[in-house]
C-alpha cells in the first residue's frame, strides 16, 4: 500500500495501539462499569498482567508524537514512499512486539525492542534532514 492512503493507515494503527493495550488491562484487571468514575484510579491499582499492559498503553502514547512527527515531516519533505512505510510499518511490527513482550513480562528483550522501535522515527527525521 502506497501513497497518502498507506501513511494514514500506518498513523491510525499506531494511535489505536494503546487502546488495545488499555482494553487488555480493563478485561484482565476486572473493569466493572462502575470503574468507569474513575478509570484512571482503576487502573493505577491494578497489579500483573493488567499493570504491564497499563505500562504498555501509557508507553504507546508516549510514543506516538515522534512517530507522527516522523511521518509528517517525511511526507512533507518527499522522502521515497518506500522508506517512509518500511520505516513505518518497522515501527508499527515493533510496537505490537513491544506489548507482547511487555504483557509477557520480558524485560529484556522489551527494552530492546523499544529502542529499536525507537530508531524508526528517528532514522526516517535523519533521512528527512539529508534532504533540506
Amino acid at each position: 500500500m502506497q501513497g497518502i492512503n498507506g501513511i494514514i493507515y500506518l498513523i491510525l494503527a499506531a494511535c489505536l495501539l494503546p487502546y488495545v493495550f488499555a482494553m487488555i488491562a480493563k478485561m484482565v484487571g476486572g473493569f466493572k462499569a462502575k470503574d468507569n468514575q474513575n478509570p484512571r484510579e482503576f487502573l493505577a491499582k491494578t497489579t500483573g498482567l493488567a499493570a504491564r499492559a497499563n505500562a504498555a498503553q501509557q508507553n504507546s502514547f508516549e510514543g506516538l508524537p515522534l512517530f507522527i512527527a516522523a511521518i509528517l515531516m517525511a511526507e512533507y519533505m518527499v522522502v521515497p514512499q518506500s522508506i517512509v512505510m518500511n520505516l513505518g510499518i518497522a515501527y508499527l511490527v515493533l510496537r505490537i512486539l513491544y506489548g507482547i513482550c511487555y504483557l509477557a513480562n520480558w524485560a529484556m528483550l522489551r527494552s530492546i525492542i523499544w529502542l529499536l522501535a525507537l530508531l524508526c522515527p528517528i532514522f526516517l527525521l535523519v533521512i528527512t534532514l539529508k534532504l533540506t
